[in-house]
């Protein structure tokens, strides 16, 4: 598969085949790493950091009221009323 490289502002850059980014699930405003290896450029999708989204989602679940625990008979003696 080949693409051009394009200009972009004062930048330079190439269009990923829609192929190419549904085999690495990727969509547009996705992050990806970019490496260089033996003088090939490896595109891998970008991890995330560890419980990325974990408060958003947290705060979400509050606001619907679905923050309450899952198993209460497994509570932690003095956690309170659940």
């Amino acid at each position: 598969m080949q693409t051009a490289i394009k200009k972009i502002g004062n930048s330079s850059g190439i269009i990923l085949p829609k192929a190419v980014l549904a085999h690495l699930h990727l969509a547009a405003g996705d992050m990806i790493e970019i490496d260089l290896e033996q003088g090939r450029l490896v595109l891998s999708p970008a991890s995330l950091p560890a419980r990325a989204g974990w408060a958003e989602a947290a705060k979400a679940l509050a606001v619907a009221g679905d923050d309450s625990a899952v198993w209460p008979l497994f509570a932690n003696e003095g956690d309170g009323a659940l």
